[in-house]
């Protein structure tokens, strides 16, 4: 079932056990756009069930926010043209370069390529795998671009991000909405979890640009405009916390400046932006 935001703008919630982020529609007076196309063929099928039960323009495009698989295995089944950032483009033809065979997909799990989950998630829900293949984009956009679907601009920016170096978001001004994909989240290098402190206000700086009142992130339920500064803050608050590779000193100096122990998320964001400091440290 879809969740409707507006007139205009549709979204499929996120399924975190089955590994399904957001997916969104926006709709203008001509055509329809799509904000990511799936984990699976199976994925992208529901999605587009859902969507021919609206009275909506034909999906004439669909955007990936960035090149992990959960976010564009399902891209085929629209029929659209897709539309990519360059690097995503580049990481995508890497992609086109993969067999889906059995012993192809171990063999790219033992190499730490894909996760064993993915590799779940490809046998069950893609059909037809030994010929499978990704289509091309059909548009590649460098920084930025604009999509006039009738009436409704849609306006893509690729974003520093602490989750990849190819985030797309996409923005809807007359709805002062913004789908966010994965940007805002931590990332996981040699097994360890991290936050790019370097990246993190860079960011936030390129997120707050955009007048937006309804923030939608790829595995997340949609949030507010308070909800997102409240968790900006704390990303902030836990980032001035982090000097070294040590997380007890991270912690200590969070509580003698917030005046306060960590709570919740606050936690995990300290233990990634320490395991950055780590990571860093492993580097020189």
């Amino acid at each position: 079932m879809l969740n409707q935001l507006s007139d205009s703008i549709y979204y499929m919630s996120n399924d975190n056990d089955r590994e399904r982020p957001v997916l969104g529609l926006v709709c203008g007076e001509k055509y329809s756009l799509v904000i990511d196309g799936g984990n699976s063929v199976q994925h992208a099928r529901d999605f587009i069930e859902e969507i021919r039960c609206l009275n909506v323009p034909p999906v004439q495009y669909v955007v990936i926010t960035h090149a992990h698989w959960d976010h564009f295995l399902g891209m085929n089944e629209f029929g659209a043209t897709i539309i990519v950032n360059g690097l995503t483009n580049k990481r995508l033809n890497d992609w086109r370069c993969y067999s889906f065979d059995d012993q192809s997909l171990r063999e790219y799990v033992d190499a730490d390529m894909i996760s064993a989950h993915c590799m779940e998630i490809i046998q069950t829900e893609i059909p037809r795998r030994e010929s499978f293949l990704l289509d091309k984009p059909g548009i590649v956009f460098k920084d930025s671009l604009r999509i006039d679907l009738g009436n409704k601009l849609c306006m893509l920016e690729q974003i520093r991000s602490t989750h990849t170096d190819d985030s797309t978001i996409v923005y809807i001004p007359d709805e002062k909405t913004i789908f966010l994909g994965d940007s805002p989240y931590s990332t996981t290098t040699r097994s360890l979890f991290h936050y790019k402190q370097d990246l993190l206000f860079p960011m936030i700086q390129d997120i707050e640009r955009y007048d937006a009142e309804h923030f939608l992130l790829g595995h997340e339920s949609i949030c507010d405009s308070e909800e997102m500064k409240i968790f900006f803050e704390q990303l902030v608050a836990c980032s001035k916390s982090v000097k070294n590779t040590s997380l007890e000193e991270a912690i200590s100096l969070f509580e003698r400046e917030q005046r306060r122990v960590p709570v919740g998320d606050e936690l995990f964001f300290l233990k990634a932006l320490v395991n950055d400091r780590i990571l860093q440290a492993q580097k020189d």
